[in-house]
């Protein structure tokens, strides 16, 4: 690994927080896909399995703010172990529910439990920022972890499509349940790292001061989450009409094997884009982040094989990791420090409620037009995260007063001065 990377690892306790995360979001891949082939399986059902998958997701656009927002104000430990056990039993309660032939409504029940758990990359995140603010360093920790969730999508899909395919139909959920258990209760016994909490000020009335506001009131954070809300609908519908048109094609196991070259594109672009120091504005590179992903899209509707699928989401994938760190430095112009940890959930909350509308609209195109056609919805998605981008592009030039700080402005003004 290139020295910056290396480097990073020399604060204390940064090796094991940092292990701790990879284990901890292997359920980000494993979890959905996992449902997705598991339903699939058992009942042959793509728009029930979609359908759960979105409520997976749409639990965690709900609680995954709330959770955060109380990790800012008590800390880690103290509020990710109880979400934690109880994302847990909502997940044996699917296990069950699916393996039994129980009501749909059951299974639903489930996956709405199953949202509650911790956004264990912003967790991972806001450590890094205690240790590196205000430092370039921060803007290689960054682009290492999306490197991290990148390899979580390389080996988690295949992990639980290949279980549930080659073992039992439950294997893959159980095992990304088995993944989030060692990786929160691991982090959270990692004290010396865990960031300070924030507790909000109350007046002497016993009234809210000022810290007592959603992060989400920022207008450029806005800007952010409703772009990656519909970023997300191509991840959620490129996820499940991989699964599918490997399934069509015959070789339903390979549909990991392709997913997983998709995560490969973007992990290879995160490594060398963290290795990189940019001079011009940040929203900029975003923006053109964004146009990228949905061009990217593009070629997915022409291909008629899994080796020219697999060759397209691997370009397609290049896209996504230098987009991700650029916007995580976006996110520190636009939250106030106390609120780091919400801010960049709301950001993964909108990839949630993007995730599940593209998981249930490709399951429904898939059930009525075939999986080939099911690729018209990552496709239209990137033209919407695009306009939406555009549109609040203004706001995302204007960061708030007294904010966090990027380790973006910091480096343009390094160069700047060196220049």
């Amino acid at each position: 690994m290139p020295s910056p990377y290396l480097a990073l690892f020399a604060a204390p306790g940064s090796k094991a927080f940092s292990a701790a995360g990879f284990i901890g979001r292997m359920p980000l891949s494993m979890m959905g896909i996992g449902v997705v082939t598991m339903v699939s399986q058992l009942t042959g059902r793509y728009g029930l399995a979609g359908a759960l998958s979105a409520t997976i997701a749409l639990a965690a656009a709900v609680a995954g703010p709330q959770v955060s927002r109380l990790v800012d104000q008590y800390g880690q430990r103290r509020v990710l172990r109880p979400v934690t056990l109880l994302a847990l039993a909502a997940a044996a309660l699917l296990l069950f529910a699916a393996h039994y032939g129980w009501p749909d409504w059951a299974l639903f029940v489930a996956c709405a439990g199953i949202g509650c758990v911790p956004s264990l990359g912003a967790m991972i995140r806001a450590r890094w920022a205690a240790v590196y603010r205000g430092t370039p360093q921060l803007h290689t920790a960054y682009s290492f972890e999306s490197v991290v969730d990148e390899m979580c999508f390389i080996f988690g899909p295949i992990i639980s499509i290949g279980l549930s395919t080659a073992w039992f139909p439950e294997a893959g959920p159980l095992f990304a349940a088995c993944f989030l258990a060692v990786g929160v209760f691991w982090l959270t016994s990692q004290h010396a790292t865990e960031p300070a909490p924030h507790p909000r000020e109350r007046s002497d009335d016993g009234r809210k001061g000022a810290g007592g506001g959603t992060a989400l009131s920022s207008p450029g954070l806005q800007v952010l989450v409703a772009t990656f809300a519909a970023t997300g609908a191509i991840f959620g519908g490129v996820d499940v009409v991989t699964v599918a048109f490997a399934e069509e094609r015959g070789h339903k196991a390979a549909a990991s094997v392709v997913l997983a070259v998709y995560a490969l594109g973007s992990c290879v672009a995160g490594l060398v884009f963290g290795l990189m120091r940019f001079a011009g504005a940040p929203e900029r590179r975003w923006l053109l982040g964004i146009c990228a992903m949905a061009v990217s899209m593009i070629p997915l509707l022409l291909v008629g094989n899994l080796p020219f699928l697999a060759v397209a989401l691997f370009v397609a994938g290049l896209s996504i990791a230098p987009t991700m760190i650029t916007t995580m430095s976006l996110i520190e112009e636009h939250v106030p420090r106390a609120q780091l940890t919400e801010g960049m959930t709301w950001v993964s909350t909108g990839l949630a409620v993007g995730v599940a509308l593209g998981s249930a609209a490709s399951g429904w195109v898939i059930d009525a037009a075939g999986a080939r056609a099911g690729y018209g919805v990552p496709t239209v998605s990137g033209a919407v995260a695009v306009a939406v981008g555009f549109l609040g592009y203004r706001r995302l030039k204007r960061p708030a007063p007294g904010r966090g700080g990027s380790v973006g402005q910091h480096g343009e003004h390094e160069e700047r001065n060196m220049a």
